[in-house]
């Protein structure tokens, strides 16, 4: 039907599977020919002259004369405006699960590198960004060490928000078809731009981007560990090349999202002044070590520095809570210096405590509605809605008092 546009017959498939046996002992069954018996189907109609019955079956699956596939397939049109970003489409999230599940072959929910290695087989091998995120330790594996679907989901949704060509030419590769003919670009989709960030409201996205930024040895790489529910090593490791996590987050009401949190290393002075990438940034954690008294300085000199930060919402996090707090030695103490922006004071977590989910749900939280980690402005209107709320249920009372009173009096006249 895709090749020639009409169906085959049973008597044609019939002669199909007996010119198939002539040929070879390739076994045939009730529904069809396996993909040993379509090579030789395609190397009897190459031997018997019929060349161009090989080259249509060819040309519907965008292969040029050389056999390779049409430039325009594998990067087809795709632009992303500014202040926008790509996500996978749920045609594109389908497709990526059919494929996990097609190649996991021993059911473990996971899939080990020879299945890997099956799955990437039509394609160049892995995304260059995929190597240079040592995958796939960047996302959720099992306790063998192998990507899981959530971890499979999730690297592709990093891949389409920072790379979206990428994905396009993975997708021709691996084979997606749009039920609506509408070709690779189906199966993504370009979420609506945000542009001021601390107007109140949902930013219409489900793929955010977080940069983990501190002194170092405050505890970066162990919360993008914890992330990953990957168990908590005592043993420091200065991070050199910026590290990337990603994993799926379930918000308040049951919504799913995705979260990339990215810490920076040594090229975070390089990408704190590189307005493009702070662009693509939904939310900047900054974070410290409550246990040490020189740690929340550098976040200070950090916005002296780069004072353009402030246009970025932010949210402020004490590290190793575990441990005993000490006084900074810095003039304001952070609960201070938060208080005199008007902002939430620091959250103190420490990623051997259970609750270390929740704070990864407030991350997500903060950056789809970004107003709120936001300073507040002096001029800003007080929030009356409790004041209504209260004043509303006070008169509800009063009234109902009112009739439960008059009824009373009058059954006793």
């Amino acid at each position: 039907m895709k090749c020639f546009e009409k169906p085959l017959s049973d008597d044609d498939l019939m002669s199909v599977k007996r010119s198939i046996k002539k040929w070879s002992d390739v076994p045939t069954s009730d529904g069809g020919i396996d993909v040993d018996g379509f090579v030789l189907l395609n190397k009897m109609f190459a031997e018997k002259g019929r060349h161009e019955t090989i080259w249509i079956i060819l040309r519907k699956f965008n292969y040029t004369d050389s056999l390779t596939l049409k430039d325009t397939y594998l990067h087809p049109r795709f632009d992303v405006p500014q202040y926008s970003s790509a996500e996978l489409s749920p045609a594109g999230y389908r497709f990526f699960v059919d494929l996990f599940l097609l190649h996991d072959k021993d059911n473990d929910g996971g899939l080990n590198d020879s299945e890997l290695a099956t799955l990437f087989a039509p394609t160049p091998g892995l995304p260059s960004s995929w190597v240079d995120s040592a995958f796939p330790s960047c996302t959720v594996r099992n306790e063998a060490g192998h990507i899981t679907l959530q971890g499979w989901l999730a690297q592709w949704s990093m891949t389409t928000f920072e790379e979206p060509k990428v994905t396009l030419e993975y997708l021709a590769y691996l084979g997606f078809e749009s039920p609506e003919r509408g070709g690779t670009t189906a199966a993504l989709k370009v979420t609506k731009a945000r542009k001021r960030r601390n107007r109140p409201g949902r930013v219409e996205r489900n793929v955010f981007l977080c940069y983990v930024i501190g002194a170092g040895g405050s505890g970066k790489s162990s919360l993008l560990s914890a992330f990953l529910n990957r168990p908590f090593s005592s043993t420091y490791h200065p991070t050199i090349k910026p590290q990337t996590a990603v994993n799926s987050v379930e918000l308040q009401g049951g919504k799913q999202c995705y979260l990339i949190l990215e810490e920076l290393g040594e090229l975070e002075p390089a990408i704190l002044e590189n307005r493009a990438k702070l662009d693509a940034c939904d939310l900047l954690c900054y974070t410290y070590d409550s246990s040490d008294p020189d740690s929340f300085e550098h976040i200070i000199n950090l916005r002296k520095r780069y004072p353009h930060l402030d246009g970025l919402p932010a949210v402020y996090t004490a590290l190793k809570a575990d441990q005993e707090r000490v006084v900074q030695r810095t003039e304001l103490q952070p609960d201070r210096y938060t208080e005199d922006m008007r902002m939430a004071k620091p959250l103190h977590v420490s990623v051997t405590w259970g609750s270390i989910s929740e704070f990864f749900v407030h991350l997500a939280e903060s950056a789809t509605y970004p107003s709120t980690a936001f300073p507040k402005s002096d001029d800003e209107p007080v929030d009356m809605t409790n004041l209504y709320i209260a004043l509303g249920a006070t008169l509800v009372a009063g009234a109902a008092c009112a009739v439960v009173w008059k009824r009373h009096m009058a059954g006793g006249a």
